[in-house]
């Protein structure tokens, strides 16, 4: 009787252990990885088509002093590779590419215009945080008033990185993380107190300074090349198909093992004393 009832707490604790490490993660990670979208401010809650992301048109309305005019509609398709399954609406896609764009009323142009080059990747950049369903093994819950989750350490292809740095090396910023330390005193972003402009390569000698410095390590610079499918591209030709896809089923499977492995780490470490009291009678 003894024996039996050993048996079966033995059982119990493979049972737990196997379910716990198939199941764990990163603390405050998501556990579903695959084909998600993040709960942040402009995000739909699932994926899925949004045709007119390749259909972009400019509006009229206010300038950013407040007058009259057009904010202009550059590199007016920079989101067309997710209409099949975006995370974005039309509506977002469509005023992420206005300047200055009211989805956060951020600046880009706070020391000067940026060269046309550099500001298409950072639509690209806003793209793929906006609409790409394909980010869920790297997002990170966060506590922030506008949204709730985030993603870190995304592998971003390193010609993706490179060439993002070699565009905007000549531009002029004045900070080396964007994602605070502004003055939001005018409703937009303006440098702080005592910062200078300088060029992009001041604040940012490399392009893995650039690439995982200025949104607070979103990114992070990898050693693969675009279709290695192990790492992020930041935009990519529809008509071939969405590469990140892959990528992303990659990282989870690997997150998978890697949990399996630690579960089964903690089993045999659990079962050490049940084997020794198992012996001893």
């Amino acid at each position: 009787m003894n024996m039996a009832w050993q048996m079966t707490q033995l059982l119990l604790l493979v049972s737990v252990a196997t379910a716990w490490g198939a199941q764990s993660r990163t603390p405050g990670a998501r556990r579903d990885l695959l084909n998600v979208c993040m709960d942040a401010k402009h995000h739909k809650t699932k994926p899925g088509p949004e045709d007119k992301l390749h259909d972009q048109e400019p509006e009229y309305g206010g300038d950013s002093c407040g007058g009259g005019g057009m904010r202009s509609s550059v590199f007016s398709t920079q989101c067309t590779p997710w209409r099949k399954n975006a995370c974005c609406s039309h509506n977002t896609s469509q005023e992420l590419h206005k300047d200055p764009s009211l989805l956060y009323n951020f600046n880009l142009d706070h020391c000067g215009k940026i060269e046309p080059a550099c500001k298409r990747h950072f639509i690209q950049d806003n793209c793929l945080y906006e609409c790409s369903p394909n980010l869920g093994p790297w997002i990170q819950e966060v506590n922030q008033s506008w949204r709730k989750e985030r993603f870190l350490d995304v592998p971003l292809c390193k010609e993706d990185c490179q060439q993002w740095w070699e565009d905007c090396r000549t531009s002029y910023t004045c900070k080396s993380n964007w994602h605070k330390g502004w003055d939001w005193s005018s409703g937009s972003n303006k440098c702080p107190a005592g910062a200078t402009c300088r060029t992009f390569e001041t604040y940012f000698p490399t392009p893995a300074a650039l690439c995982e410095g200025i949104w607070s390590h979103s990114y992070k610079l990898s050693n693969y090349s675009r279709g290695s499918g192990r790492c992020i591209q930041m935009w990519f030709d529809p008509a071939q198909g969405n590469p990140n896809e892959e990528v992303a089923r990659f990282y989870a499977l690997a997150m998978s093992a890697g949990a399996m492995s630690h579960g089964i780490g903690l089993l045999l470490l659990s079962l050490v004393p049940m084997l020794h009291l198992w012996l001893l009678s």
